[in-house]
């Protein structure tokens, strides 16, 4: 009722608008297309970080490599988003050449955090000016320079860092299940494990694994594998 409400005074029609409640409700929108993505999983494990992210095909005439979600940035940064995928592409585009940018300014390899920053900020003017809409995408961004990374940035540009998380549908869920499953230096096989039983919980009979594709991240470099792989 209190949306409606909203919706009848205006209220959001810009991401520029406070409410009375002090909602920004384009901004709440978008939050609510993210879990409406195909969900994905990360998780540090004993030595680097692995994705795992169901590819969810509503189309069976589509080919199974070309939807594959996770994007590989620089040669030791992996990236996975939710959300609308052409909103996705954008900002995965963007963070690549900001990676490719630090390389030629500084001769060094960007670090992981340097790119969410960059992709936060973008996330955040949608936020803020008027005549566009926000972005309704959230990313995990994997990365190993001294130590393996998660960060997660969210719809308003705000970023955190994590031992594992989860975006996409069901990601509540999928939250609860690693707050209480998960153990610090888990071996690769035992992460992956993981994330198989979290998404075989939610999803039930609907669960898969050859729908999904497995990044690996560790100081070689990163590999993107089926999921059946690890069935």
């Amino acid at each position: 009722m209190e949306d409606i409400h909203h919706q009848q005074m205006g209220y959001d029609r810009a991401a520029t608008m406070f409410a009375p409640d002090g909602q920004i409700l384009q901004v709440e929108y978008a939050e609510k297309t993210v879990r409406l993505g195909s969900a994905s999983i990360a998780i540090i494990f004993k030595d680097g970080v692995v994705i795992v992210s169901d590819r969810r095909r509503k189309d069976p005439l589509v080919v199974e490599s070309s939807a594959n979600k996770i994007n590989i940035i620089d040669d030791h940064i992996m990236a996975v988003a939710a959300g609308i995928s052409s909103d996705a592409r954008v900002l995965i585009e963007r963070a690549r050449v900001a990676a490719q940018q630090h390389r030629i300014t500084y001769d060094s390899t960007p670090d992981a955090e340097t790119i969410v920053r960059e992709i936060a900020d973008i996330k955040q003017q949608f936020t803020q000016y008027g005549g566009a809409r926000p972005f309704g995408v959230s990313i995990m961004v994997a990365g190993y320079n001294s130590e393996p990374t998660i960060h997660t940035t969210d719809i308003t540009g705000n970023y955190f860092k994590y031992r594992a998380n989860a975006i996409g549908e069901n990601d509540e869920q999928l939250k609860e299940i690693l707050r209480k499953k998960y153990k610090k230096d888990l071996p690769l096989k035992d992460a992956v494990k993981l994330a198989f039983d979290a998404f075989r919980e939610v999803q039930k009979d609907g669960f898969d694994p050859s729908r999904f594709d497995v990044g690996v991240l560790t100081k070689e470099g990163i590999e993107i594998l089926p999921g059946k792989k690890f069935a």
